[in-house]
């Protein structure tokens, strides 16, 4: 067994194809969903900003001439910064079944973390918080939504028997939309539009950029306080806006707002994971024409992010918003509903709004930690 590092882009392509290597013909090659590879070595590149504040470190394990696991060592700057803590990540975490394996593999990652002057670890952050985030603990048997995290149950025992600890766990909830809205909440929710003279309005494509400053303000202003949150820089979020952009339905993704003024907002998008599923990680001619003909069929869509600028909090908007939600499901084409991810398992003003919502928890994720 033998573990080395490379500095990034050494290595890059076996780093990024070890997943299909572990995945083919496992159990679990049903429910994993091949990311673009193209896309999976742009976020590694120069061309994400957040790289411009963070650092990385690729780690590979090889076993009798073939790799048998992989992980990164993350340094955010920014993380230390918002949050005063010498603190590093693992992340892009994937091994064969052998504790072994995974031990020597997350502590080399743990040394070099240290050598930083990192006093703790955590993850598996792929590679923030404002990224894929987490280790799917519960909720294996069906296929993650887009931008959220599979792996195999035996992970958990990898990372545990590797000396970490649990450090928080993420809640993702589901709910159809062949239901309506119980009585109780669509009375609130008119009561709260009336008294506060609420306007509703879809993403402007036209005023993209413009939109996508409104959300950014609300976003960074509704998350500051949020355990393990860090705010977007401009870069960043105009980075992630350009990515998805493509993939937005202007007619799920909503701003509210009062006298004029942006006050919150929620980000939708359909899943297309539905979609990467039928494309085995190329973008060729084929696989263009495949896109085209399976995202007319996607049913299903993710609630990414929904916020309250702080000075509108308390009025009743996220009630607001999460029945628009559910209403632009029914209406525009996405019968199954979707999925809202991630909350914190302690933010129990949120996930009790959810459940009042119809909203029903059905998987988990857990983000682990280790003293260095």
């Amino acid at each position: 067994m033998e573990i080395k590092n490379y500095d990034l882009p050494e290595k890059l392509d076996e780093f990024v194809k070890f997943p299909f290597q572990l995945y083919k013909g496992s159990p679990y090659e049903k429910f994993w969903v091949p990311p673009l590879i193209s896309e999976a070595k742009k976020l590694l590149s120069s061309k994400n900003p957040f790289w411009k504040h963070a650092k990385i470190k690729i780690f590979l394990a090889q076993a009798h001439g073939k790799t048998a696991g992989r992980c990164a060592a993350i340094i955010d700057r920014n993380h230390i910064k918002v949050h005063n803590e010498k603190c590093g990540f693992f992340g892009f975490f994937d091994c064969i079944n052998d504790v072994p394996v995974a031990k020597l593999l997350l502590d080399e990652v743990k040394k070099f973390l240290k050598s930083e002057g990192m006093e703790i670890i955590k993850g598996p952050a792929n590679p923030s918080a404002n990224d894929e985030y987490g280790l799917l603990i519960d909720g294996f048997d069906s296929s993650p939504v887009i931008m959220m995290t599979y792996n195999p149950p035996y992970y958990m025992d990898l990372i545990e028997k590797s000396a970490f600890r649990k450090a928080k766990d993420l809640y993702a909830w589901i709910r159809s939309a062949h239901d309506d809205a119980p009585p109780r909440i669509a009375r609130i929710v008119e009561m709260v539009k009336k008294r506060e003279n609420i306007k509703v309005r879809p993403l402007d494509m036209k005023n993209f950029r413009r939109d996508v400053q409104h959300f950014k303000d609300i976003y960074n202003s509704a998350w500051e306080k949020n355990w393990g949150f860090v705010p977007l820089t401009d870069e960043e979020i105009d980075y992630m806006a350009e990515g998805l952009k493509p993939m937005v339905d202007a007619r799920i993704f909503h701003f509210l707002e009062i006298n004029g003024i942006p006050a919150a907002a929620s980000l939708s998008l359909p899943d297309y994971n539905f979609v990467l599923k039928k494309l085995n990680g190329k973008m060729g001619l084929i696989g263009i024409i495949k896109f085209l003909y399976w995202r007319k069929k996607i049913k299903f869509i993710r609630l990414m992010a929904l916020g309250v600028k702080k000075e509108f909090r308390g009025k009743g908007l996220e009630a607001v918003l999460y029945h628009e939600i559910l209403q632009a499901c029914r209406k525009y084409g996405y019968p199954d509903g979707g999925e809202l991810s991630w909350t914190l398992e302690d933010n129990d003003l949120i996930n009790k709004g959810i459940v009042a919502m119809g909203g029903t928890l059905y998987k988990k994720y857990r983000i682990y930690e280790a003293v260095l």
